[in-house]
């Protein structure tokens, strides 16, 4: 399966002030990772990130195009992209978009089932993989032996009954 060259950053929530501000929640390990982008997707156009702050758990974007509060308004839940050349990640770091829909299999071979969605907590990132029975297994714990989707799969190791 070939990544998609865009990644989802975020969905823009709502206006911030009345000149076309709007706060991205951002869908990232920290908004300051998105800070250095020039440039979003959306709707099938580029516009240009014209100013990017963090303002707490959010990011406050100026966007091209979107001048006032009125146009600020019509940006309400859409989601952003990036292109994923503008993303670099570190060795070993990998973007979660590219794990769901991975074959999850146990150490010995046997199959689990299907990575379907990653939910974020405060103590950590929950795998939900659905196969003859969903299974939560978290990121934390040294579960996963193998959490590369170069791969084309993901590799665990669970304790008996789990």
């Amino acid at each position: 399966m070939e990544a998609s060259p865009y990644l989802e950053i975020g969905r823009i929530v709502n206006t911030h002030g009345v000149r076309g501000e709007v706060k991205l929640e951002p869908w990232a390990d920290s908004p300051e990772q998105l800070k250095a982008l020039k440039r979003v997707f959306f709707d099938g156009r580029a516009a240009a990130l014209e100013q990017c702050r963090v303002h707490g758990r959010f990011l406050i974007l100026k966007l091209e195009g979107v001048e006032t509060v009125e146009d600020a308004m019509a940006m309400k839940g859409k989601i952003l992209r990036a292109d994923r050349a503008d993303l670099p990640l570190p060795e070993g770091r990998y973007f979660i978009q590219d794990m769901i829909g991975l074959p999850v299999f146990e150490d010995d071979g046997a199959e689990l089932g299907v990575l379907t969605e990653v939910m974020d907590y405060p103590a950590g990132r929950i795998f939900v993989v659905k196969g003859e029975t969903e299974r939560l297994i978290p990121e934390k714990g040294g579960f996963f032996t193998s959490l590369d989707p170069a791969l084309g799969r993901l590799t665990v190791k669970l304790p008996e009954g789990m």
